[in-house]
C-alpha cells in the first residue's frame, strides 16, 4: 500500500536560494531533455530513452558547472517522470509535455537518500530542514518531493509503502446516492443537503484589490514580486479552505457509508457554459469524486459512477415515469403518472441511488434497495473497486 503525507517545511534563507538552484536545473534539464526528444524523434522517427537521456547528463555537467550542484538523482528523476509523460501522451492520457517556466510552481524530486529525526528532515545536498509533521509516518519512505508554491511557501510530499492490502470491499451496510449541484453542493438520497461554501465568493473582495494593486506595479520590479506574492496568497487560502471542505465532507460520507453512488460528470465540457463556469470550477466536484475514489479504496468500501446520460432529474423515483424535459430553472416539479411531489436534487439522488444498487444487483433490502430504473443508452456505468470473484458471478447473472 502506497500513502502520500504532505507537510510543510521552512528552509533558511540559504537553504531557500540553494532549492531555487535545484530547482532551476531540474527545470532546464527537462527543457532540454525535451527538446532533444523532439529533436531527435523529429530527424530519425525515434524518441530517446531515458537511459539514452541519462547518457547525455555527464557531458553537459563538463559543459554547466552548475549542474554538477544539483543532486544527481533529482536530474535522473526528472528524466523518468519526462518518460512517464511521453508513455502517457502515447497511451492518449495526457497531451504532449511543455516546456517548464520559472513562474508558477516549482517542484524537485529526491527517489532515496533522505532521513527523518524529530521534526526534521535531511535532503542531500542541503542538509536538515525544519519540516512540520502532522503525522508520523509509516513504512518504507519511497520518495520526498519538494515542492515551492506561487506565494512562496514550500513543502515536502513524502511517498511511503506499507505492508499490507487494502481490505476487501463490502457491501454489508448503508447505501447512499449523491446528487451534485451548485446552489447546494452535495444532495443525498437520504434528504439532507450540504450547501456550498462558495469559497472564491467570501475572498472576492480581496482579491479584486489586491489584483488591482497589482496592475498597477511596473513589471520586473520587486515592488510587482511583492504584490504579485499577495495575490497568490489569497489564491492560496481559496485553495486550502475548499480542500478542507472537500476532505471533510469525503471522509464523512465514506465513514457512514458503504455503497456510494455518484454522476459520472463531464465538467470538462460543462464549464464551457461561461454563465456558470466560475460557479462550477470553485465546486470542485472532480476532486471531491477523486477522494471519494481513494477514500472507498481505503476503506473497504465501493464507489458506483453511473453515466452521465442517465435522466436521474427527469424520472420519478416512485413510479419511474420519466417526463420529457425539466429546465434548470424548475427545482420542484409534480409527477404526472402518480401525482407525487419532488425536489428535483432529492428524487436524482434517489434514482442514483436506486440505479448504482441495480447495477451491483443487491436485493431489495433497505441498504439495499435495488432499483428498476434503467438507461436507456449512454456509455457503461463504471463501477470502482470491484467486488470479489464469487460476487462477479452473481452480477453477471443478474
Amino acid at each position: 500500500m502506497y500513502q502520500s503525507v504532505k507537510a510543510r517545511i521552512y528552509p533558511t534563507d540559504a537553504q531557500s536560494s540553494k532549492l531555487s538552484q535545484f530547482f532551476g536545473c531540474a527545470r532546464w534539464w527537462w527543457n532540454r531533455a525535451l527538446n532533444e526528444t523532439t529533436t531527435t524523434y523529429a530527424q530519425t522517427g525515434k524518441g530517446l530513452s531515458r537511459e539514452g537521456l541519462n547518457a547525455l547528463l555527464p557531458a553537459l555537467k563538463k559543459e554547466f558547472d552548475w549542474l554538477s550542484e544539483c543532486h544527481s538523482q533529482v536530474l535522473q528523476s526528472v528524466t523518468l517522470n519526462l518518460t512517464k509523460a511521453f508513455i502517457n501522451f502515447f497511451e492518449k492520457r495526457a497531451k504532449y509535455p511543455n516546456f517548464k517556466s520559472k513562474h508558477g510552481k516549482q517542484s524537485i524530486q529526491y527517489p532515496q537518500g533522505t532521513k527523518f529525526v524529530d521534526n526534521l528532515i535531511y535532503l542531500p545536498k542541503l542538509g536538515w530542514v525544519k519540516i512540520s509533521l502532522h503525522r508520523p509516518l509509516d513504512g518504507e519512505v519511497k520518495t520526498v518531493t519538494i515542492s515551492k508554491n506561487p506565494s512562496g511557501q514550500y513543502f515536502a510530499a513524502i511517498l511511503t509503502e506499507q505492508k499490507g492490502v487494502y481490505p476487501a470491499p463490502s457491501r454489508e451496510g448503508n447505501a447512499i446516492g449523491i446528487d451534485l449541484g451548485i446552489t447546494d453542493f452535495a444532495i443525498a438520497s437520504t434528504g439532507s443537503k450540504y450547501p456550498n461554501p462558495r469559497h472564491i465568493k467570501k475572498h472576492e473582495s480581496n482579491l479584486k484589490r489586491k489584483q488591482r494593486k497589482l496592475s498597477r506595479k511596473v513589471k520586473g520590479s520587486n515592488s510587482r514580486n511583492k504584490a504579485r506574492k499577495l495575490v497568490a496568497r489569497v489564491h492560496q487560502r481559496i485553495s486550502n479552505s475548499r480542500q478542507d471542505f472537500l476532505h471533510k465532507l469525503s471522509a464523512k460520507l465514506v465513514n457512514e457509508n458503504q455503497v456510494i453512488v455518484v454522476e459520472d460528470l463531464a465538467v470538462k465540457n460543462m464549464v464551457r457554459n461561461h454563465c456558470l463556469a466560475k460557479a462550477i470550477s470553485d465546486c470542485g466536484w472532480s476532486s471531491f469524486v477523486g477522494m471519494l475514489n481513494y477514500k472507498c479504496e481505503r476503506s473497504g468500501k465501493i464507489l458506483v459512477k453511473v453515466d452521465r446520460f442517465f435522466p436521474s432529474s427527469k424520472t420519478c423515483s416512485n413510479c419511474y415515469h420519466r417526463i420529457s424535459s425539466l429546465p434548470l430553472d424548475v427545482r420542484q416539479w409534480t409527477c404526472s403518472s402518480c401525482g407525487t411531489h419532488h425536489d428535483r436534487d432529492v428524487n436524482a439522488a434517489q434514482n442514483l441511488k436506486a440505479e448504482g444498487l441495480r447495477i451491483l444487483s443487491l436485493g431489495t433490502s433497505e441498504t439495499a434497495d435495488g432499483g428498476n430504473v434503467r438507461p436507456s443508452r449512454g456509455r457503461k456505468t463504471s463501477v470502482r473497486r470491484s467486488p470479489s470473484k464469487s460476487e462477479a458471478r452473481s452480477l453477471s447473472v443478474g
